[in-house]
């Protein structure tokens, strides 16, 4: 299942803020709830998973690069007692459906997103500015597989607007010292991403694999790196998805808040 089985919430007055072909998710976390257009793009497991491997600690700011529809500062917002998270998202319309989604929640106060470019994000917001960066950046290289490369699926999905290397340099130059930067994304570019992260001196600290099932290669892979830290590494113990057809196992239902 590549999109989360988020329920759909029951009508209520705050439906007036949808626009036509939009719908008010459940997050199951806090009662929080996300609004979601699915010709444009869902969030889906990787996001999902990504907010339960990252951490933000008590004080500490974080930012999303590429942030869609908001769905991981909202989640880190339910899931983490960080002080602030930030949403950097340069398609206006996915700004404008994940700044309702911040308001749908009132919680204006912990949550902003951005209308940026992730290229430029270091010299917009600032370097050296926070403490976490996280990222679920579109995995597929340039133009492959392409059918309409302006559709918002398709930048979600391919290296259109930004590249790999776009968003671990300005992760590095947006995280303090000591930082940490969270990463999701495709096992078949593993190589590329650890020279990545090295060469923008992002040491990689904790990297976990995620299986569709116990007998399948990993389709998904999540990494925390440092920003100047010290080389070692620890492989975590992989997550299993399914335990068997259409049944998740415990970990995956705890990530999700079920």
């Amino acid at each position: 299942m590549n999109k989360k089985k988020a329920r759909a919430s029951s009508k209520t007055d705050m439906d007036e803020i949808l626009l036509p072909g939009e719908r008010i998710d459940d997050l199951e976390r806090n009662n929080f709830k996300i609004i979601q257009n699915p010709a444009r793009f869902c969030f889906g497991m990787d996001a999902v998973l990504l907010s339960g491997f990252a951490f933000v600690r008590e004080g500490e700011t974080a930012i999303d690069l590429g942030t869609g529809n908001g769905i991981i500062p909202i989640l880190l917002a339910a899931k983490t007692p960080g002080k602030h998270f930030t949403g950097l998202e340069i398609q206006h319309e996915n700004v404008d459906m994940a700044q309702r989604s911040v308001r749908l929640n009132r919680i204006e106060d912990r949550v902003t997103i951005v209308e940026g470019d992730i290229k430029t994000a270091s010299a917009d917001l600032g370097k050296a500015a926070f403490d976490v960066v996280t990222s679920n950046p579109p995995y597929m290289l340039g133009q492959h597989g392409l059918v309409n490369p302006d559709s918002a699926k398709a930048i979600a999905r391919h290296e259109i607007l930004c590249t790999l290397d776009d968003v671990v340099r300005e992760a590095a130059l947006l995280l303090k010292p000591q930082g940490r930067f969270y990463l999701v994304h495709r096992p078949f570019r593993l190589a590329e991403i650890i020279t990545c992260l090295k060469d923008h001196r992002l040491e990689p600290k904790r990297m976990k694999m995620v299986h569709p099932f116990i007998d399948k290669e990993p389709n998904m892979v999540l990494i925390e790196a440092v920003r100047g830290g010290k080389p070692r590494m620890t492989v975590e113990a992989p997550l299993i998805v399914y335990k068997s057809e259409g049944v998740y196992n415990d970990e995956i239902y705890d990530i999700y808040g079920y």
